[in-house]
């Protein structure tokens, strides 16, 4: 097998390993259904994936964690806004506020 037929195989089987899994459940619908447990999990996973971005910004500078970051401040500024109000705005601008007065 020459190594443009390979590459194409390899295309093909790695969109197929992704199709599958979320075509199944629009094929089969009500027919296969996850467990309560697992679906109680994956509510979870918007919130770990935006985490899993957001916090090696938040806490690493240049690679390495530092105490002291205008960044991790101004997370903290939006953590205690969003804690303290229920206004979706409030974080946003207190989180900008102590990141520019911090710069």
């Amino acid at each position: 097998m020459n190594y443009d037929a390979s590459l194409w195989l390899t295309f093909l089987l790695i969109g197929l390993a992704t199709l599958l899994p979320r075509a199944s459940f629009i094929v089969l619908g009500q027919r296969a259904s996850l467990p309560d447990t697992v679906q109680k999990a994956l509510r979870y996973a918007p919130a770990a994936a935006l985490a899993a971005i957001v916090v090696p910004d938040v806490v690493l500078v240049n690679g390495a964690p530092e105490l002291f970051n205008p960044k991790l401040a101004a997370a903290i500024a939006a953590v205690l806004a969003v804690t303290l109000s229920r206004n979706p705005w409030l974080p946003f601008v207190a989180g900008m506020a102590v990141l520019w007065a911090l710069r």
